[in-house]
């Protein structure tokens, strides 16, 4: 798509560090952006004198604009790392974005110097060595910050006489995301083309090596594995002894290693960082060693070799970049302290799966005492699993006991009437089957109250879960539950052994239909209204580990969430919580501020209050805990997608099967950026609930104008809290229900 060019006006953008700039602009025409389809580039001129680059995506483009969001990120990541350090010469430096605008963009100085193609056997042998130390440089950088670039070649290095300069990050991925094709032989290696395995920072290393031969021979190779005549160019001496050819990442130095074998200082351990500055006061030169250098004593090459797997170095001191995490050390004094008063630490086995068994009696939960249970019903042909369900379970809505009871069942036509459902008769099983599918039972306490029906499948299958969204008005509790069942429905639960069904087949048509397919096209649901009597939104009969589970949602305005009235009396009753945090509310970071001040909104010292409401109602009966299990979703996270730790989580997709492990490292990154930026009080959810995982999650990917969202709706990772909850419910087959969440 051909986008319009405006000569001349403003522009207002993020800079890296998340201030809001705005300037007078002139636009020049777009031209080609080569390896960027979609993202064309102009210069653009500031106040009158200042150039920069601008590439930019046109509304629509689903694809660039994924690509853009990504090259951002990792573009503000190093700038926000590097910056500041004396070697930033090595990258393209950003310097500003907006990708919530109607043509989102990103800003870049630019580049200095001439493309190394021009070079191609030109280049004096010091030049040379110089290239190599600072290219290997450049990527032992970028894999400290977790990126690999994919894009070194001849036409994306630059080299000015003093440095080289290599190109935006417009092909980045994070360490260990799969790798996606790209590239084209010899400069990608020939894991990267086929798109096989997970992106390695040793990829990179392939086509710095590719490169330096092309400078050293003239010519390229045919990127298969090492050139032919390798040997016969002294000055590739550490890289062809150094592995750096070798066709598979595993069989490569990592950059550290290749950095000791140039014996190039390594600025990000504090030992070499301390003999640079011995050397500097000795009057040392601060020339590198020439790249045919063999490693020194004490140091192995390629042979000496075993087992590399990774993407680090495990050898390498700690990065003195990145600092020890005060938030992520906080999440872990906290779960070690919730093992300790759980009696998890000790060798007794651990409480039982929260649900009914550890609860108070249902009548203390709802306030009043039962009537008399409803008689025995008469004998009747039984549904499917029957046997298998509990005697008694309460209704969702008002916490009363109820049994299956086929005398009070009723259908529902289009009008909303109540139609009474004989099944005494001798029915087809497979007949009364699909009757019951879609049929309801009143509920015994209704009639003198709000009346109310349970689907039948509620109360003929295993123990129901329900799972309640916790957030107050407008934090996109809504969109996040059609987004999750848009999930489910495409079949996202079923690669972690789960499969799914409607509980009742009309009301799940009619939620998919009003906002499951409203959101998918790009609409902005109107706010959930408020009610005098709490009903969920939708349900699902799960089938994973143990029997089918009805699964039923609720999605309650934030106002009745917010109010410890009547309609909130179903909370204390329910299985499980999602609490919906939202940034713009919550987060103390200026790139947030333009948002706030387009929504009418303003950040809270104070939490959600609807959070507060909810946990100051839910009884304890795990120690001092909430015995339900919980999710924080932060939802909205694309809005803050350029900060390095959600990045590292809203970037890449879920893993096809459910990781516990990868479930804590989240949540321990998602504890320690709310920490950070956020008051105590937005992580009370966590502090109260004995199990909570944390998640970074968008349920529609952009910001909605006018009631439509113009870049489409892009949901991201929006089932992690899902799988979360149900891993913890016992629900997830192979996983340990006790030990999730803590």
């Amino acid at each position: 798509m051909t986008l319009p060019h405006r000569p001349g006006g403003e522009l207002a953008f993020l800079t890296p560090k998340g201030g809001l700039v705005r300037f007078a602009a002139r636009f020049g025409p777009d031209g080609e952006s080569a390896g960027r389809p979609g993202r064309p580039a102009r210069t653009v001129t500031l106040d009158g004198d200042r150039t920069v680059v601008q590439y930019r995506v046109a509304p629509g483009d689903r694809r660039a604009l994924a690509a853009l969001e990504r090259e951002a990120a990792a573009a503000v990541a190093l700038e926000r790392r590097y910056g500041d350090m004396g070697f930033r010469e090595v990258f393209t430096r950003v310097v500003g974005y907006d990708l919530d605008a109607p043509e989102p963009f990103v800003l870049y100085r630019p580049a200095s110097g001439e493309p190394l193609a021009s070079y191609g056997g030109a280049l004096g042998v010091r030049d040379q060595q110089r290239v190599a130390a600072q290219l290997v440089l450049a990527v032992r950088l970028m894999g400290a910050a977790g990126l690999v670039h994919r894009a070194i070649d001849p036409d994306t290095v630059r080299w000015d006489g003093a440095h080289v300069r290599i190109a935006e990050p417009y092909a980045a991925l994070r360490a260990g995301e799969p790798r996606e094709a790209f590239g084209a032989a010899p400069w990608a290696s020939p894991e990267q083309r086929g798109g096989t395995g997970t992106a390695d920072p040793r990829d990179d290393l392939w086509s710095v090596a590719q490169l330096l031969y092309y400078l050293v021979s003239g010519r390229p190779d045919r990127g298969a594995g090492p050139p032919a005549d390798l040997a016969g160019f002294r000055g590739l001496t550490a890289f062809h002894e150094g592995g750096a050819f070798a066709p598979s990442a595993a069989a490569r130095p990592t950059p550290a290693e290749l950095m000791r074998l140039l014996h190039v200082p390594d600025p990000l351990t504090a030992a070499t960082a301390e003999a640079a500055a011995t050397a500097n006061r000795a009057g040392s030169s601060g020339r590198t060693a020439a790249p045919g250098r063999t490693a020194g004593p004490g140091r192995t090459g390629r042979t000496g070799r075993t087992g590399r797997t990774g993407h680090a170095d495990p050898a390498d001191p700690a990065d003195p970049l990145d600092p020890a995490d005060p938030g992520g050390a906080e999440y872990d004094r906290q779960i070690a302290r919730k093992r300790a008063d759980l009696g998890l630490d000790r060798p007794e086995p651990p409480p039982e799966e929260p649900g009914r068994q550890g609860r108070p009696p249902w009548w203390r939960l709802s306030g009043r005492r039962p009537a008399a249970p409803p008689p025995a019903p008469p004998a009747a042909p039984s549904p499917p699993a029957a046997e298998a369900a509990s005697a008694e379970r309460l209704c969702p809505h008002c916490l009363l006991p109820v049994v299956y009871d086929p005398s009070r069942l009723v259908t529902i036509d289009p009008k909303g009437d109540r139609i009474p459902l004989d099944v005494s008769g001798a029915l087809p099983p497979a007949h009364l089957r699909d009757l019951l599918r879609t049929a309801y039972q009143v509920c015994p306490y209704a009639d003198g109250g709000t009346p109310h029906e349970l689907p039948v499948p509620y109360l003929t299958n295993g123990r129901p879960l329900t799972i309640a969204l916790v957030g107050s008005s407008g934090v996109g509790k809504t969109h996040l539950l059609a987004a999750m069942l848009a999930e489910v429905e495409q079949g996202g639960l079923e690669p972690y052994g789960l499969k799914c069904l409607p509980l009742n087949p009309d009301t799940h048509r009619a939620f998919l239909r009003d906002r499951v397919q409203s959101l998918l096209q790009g609409r902005e649901l109107g706010r959930t209204g408020q009610q005098t009597f709490a009903r969920f939104a939708d349900g699902l009969l799960v089938t994973g580990n143990g029997p089918t589970r009805p699964v039923v949602f609720f999605d309650l305005a934030g106002e009745d969430l917010a109010q410890d009235g009547e309609v909130a009396r179903f909370l204390t009753g329910v299985d499980a919580f999602v609490f919906v945090l939202d940034p713009l509310r919550a987060l103390d970071l200026p790139s947030l501020d333009p948002v706030r001040e387009r929504n009418g909104l303003r950040r809270r010292d104070l939490g959600d209050e609807a959070f507060t409401t909810v946990l100051n109602r839910i009884p304890r009966t795990w120690g001092p805990y909430v015995a339900a299990p919980a999710a924080i979703a932060v939802n909205k996270s694309d809005l803050v997608r350029v900060e390095p730790a959600v990045d590292r989580w809203l970037g890449r997709s879920l893993p096809p099967r459910f990781r516990p492990d990868e479930a804590r490292a989240e949540s321990r990154d998602a504890h320690a950026f709310v920490s950070r930026h956020a008051t105590a009080a937005w992580l009370r959810p966590f502090d109260d609930c004995a199990r909570c995982t944390l998640h970074f999650v968008a349920a529609t990917g952009g910001q909605a104008r006018d009631d439509r969202f113009p870049h489409g709706v892009r949901p991201r990772r929006v089932l992690a809290p899902l799988l979360s909850i149900f891993a913890m419910c016992g629900l997830l087959p192979g996983v340990d229900h006790r030990e999730a969440g803590i």
